[in-house]
């Protein structure tokens, strides 16, 4: 079932933090970190720069940690013919850079992802990573809705850490570029003004001067800044 438009309406908002979370023992990871690659700001006021460049060279995901979040983001916004998925945007990068920006998120994403492998070898027998997609949907389908109305501190740990992942994998995918692209969204951008539409006019009895018009209403001269004489004529 394709849930992308409804999935593009949901309103994003932040879940509650620091509740607790259910025992269980993440894999043992021997993988080396890779050192992330430089990026410039262009625009960022120097203090910007400092507390990125601080958050980049922090890491907390593990490399388990982003396989198994990389499946669950395209698990929620995957990719098809028509359009791109949550990791084509690198969702899961804007999310670690959230994690360390925003600590609260930390147990909730870190214990959240030990949930999923709990659940999945309980019913399955294998990390979530490791499952079918068959699988991997059934154990989510368990936590993807949930009532509105029950606040959001008397809901299950692993619904809300459901709802946070959604949350940031659709604010990631919508502000990168392609997910941008996917919206339309064209940002302000200058238009053409030929005036105050004929029907307004007649409706008010006015119309333009056509001397006036042909000076102020000219494309060609829209980059030209208006003059004006010291008795409030336009000169050009």
């Amino acid at each position: 079932m394709d849930r992308r438009k409804s999935l593009k309406s949901i309103v994003l908002g932040s879940v509650a933090g620091g509740l607790a979370v259910h025992g269980c023992k993440p894999s043992t990871v021997t993988e080396e970190f890779v050192e992330p690659p430089k990026i410039n700001y262009p625009g960022r006021v120097s203090l910007e720069e400092e507390l990125i460049e601080e958050l980049t060279d922090e890491q907390f995901l593990n490399p388990h940690e982003i396989e198994t979040l990389t499946i669950l983001c395209d698990l929620i916004l995957p990719p098809s013919q028509e359009f791109k998925g949550a990791s084509d945007a690198d969702v899961v990068s804007f999310i670690e850079f959230m994690a360390k920006d925003v600590p609260t998120y930390q147990p909730n994403i870190r214990g959240g992802l030990m949930w999923l492998d709990h659940n999945c070898n309980t019913e399955n027998g294998v990390e979530f990573k490791a499952a079918t997609v068959e699988q991997q949907k059934a154990i989510l389908d368990g936590v993807a809705f949930y009532d509105p109305e029950t606040p959001a501190n008397e809901r299950p740990f692993e619904v809300n850490f459901f709802s946070l992942i959604r949350n940031l994998t659709m604010t990631g995918f919508y502000t990168s570029k392609i997910g941008i692209e996917e919206i339309g969204y064209k940002g302000n951008q200058p238009n053409v003004w030929d005036g105050v539409p004929d029907d307004v006019l007649e409706q008010h009895s006015v119309s333009y001067d056509e001397e006036w018009l042909a000076k102020c209403v000219d494309q060609s001269k829209r980059g030209i800044i208006a003059e004006w004489d010291k008795k409030g004529n336009l000169i050009s």
